[in-house]
């Protein structure tokens, strides 16, 4: 609701009685949303947002991006964007996503602020508003599929982009340490508790592969996913190696340069979704 302060302890509503969706710009056409979650931070989130964006957009789809990790954006980096500024779009109040080379359209706070570097103090209502406004307030033009880069948990954030933007699936990434399984398993169960689907496991930095002889190292020990996988009958859709060839990339900015063979499975969970 439009007219919500937050302050539940003084509202006399029920948040069931509540409309929390956001409606898109009349001139904004997005067919597909699919977030890109995780139950803690480090474990690759917008390295997989960047990659199934790319790939997905070489497969002759239109794809976005919009980064809802508001204090920690990363996405116009991986990009080779950083230096540029969402532009407003004449007589109206919003704003024209930045287009990346490959024509990837994206909308991070970063573009909206005078130095990058600035960083972004809010509490969180204000930055599930800000979410909800890059959905509202960009114009999003013919995108087959939207990738939204969530913060790491079960917060503010993911809970905004969850009950206001029309969500079709989610891909929850992880990493191979044990710890992670417990993060893991808060996702999915905040996933379903939520209605919202999920398309599969994705895991990051799963193993290092010799240069020499072509052995899978894993550094980690030994990868928990299957399990977690099995435990909530979810396909495993990826297994992405830790590459220096990838790593140097992204910190050149070059992400839509890079091929992932890892990740073909998982973009075709996602490309069917409008089939």
């Amino acid at each position: 609701m439009s007219d919500c302060n937050h302050e539940c302890g003084s509202c006399g509503k029920s948040c069931s009685e509540r409309d929390f969706k956001a409606y898109l710009n009349k001139k904004s056409s997005v067919k597909k949303v699919i977030g890109i979650v995780s139950g803690k931070g480090g474990v690759g989130k917008s390295l997989v947002t960047s990659l199934l964006a790319s790939k997905v957009c070489k497969d002759g789809f239109k794809t976005a991006i919009l980064d809802a990790d508001i204090t920690g954006p990363s996405i116009p980096e991986s990009f080779g964007v950083g230096g540029q500024r969402a532009t407003a779009v004449d007589g109206e109040e919003a704003l024209n996503p930045v287009v990346t080379d490959s024509g990837i359209q994206l909308m991070s706070m970063n573009f909206l602020l005078e130095n990058e570097n600035d960083p972004v103090i809010w509490r969180g209502p204000v930055i599930g508003g800000a979410v909800k406004q890059f959905w509202t307030d960009v114009i999003w033009k013919d995108v087959d599929f939207m990738f939204v880069d969530m913060p790491p948990g079960t917060g503010d954030v993911p809970l905004t982009v969850f009950q206001s933007l029309p969500v079709d699936g989610i891909i929850v990434v992880s990493s191979p340490q044990q710890l992670v399984r417990v993060i893991v398993e808060k996702a999915v169960n905040m996933a379903n508790m939520m209605n919202v689907p999920i398309l599969g496991l994705v895991e990051n930095m799963s193993y290092v592969k010799c240069p020499d002889c072509g052995k899978e190292i894993t550094v980690f020990g030994k990868s928990n996913i299957d399990g977690i996988a099995k435990s909530f009958n979810l396909p495993v859709l990826a297994r992405i190696p830790m590459e220096e060839s990838t790593s140097r990339a992204i910190d050149a900015g070059d992400v839509e340069s890079l091929n992932i063979p890892e990740l073909e499975q998982a973009a075709k969970a996602v490309e069917n979704l409008l089939k």
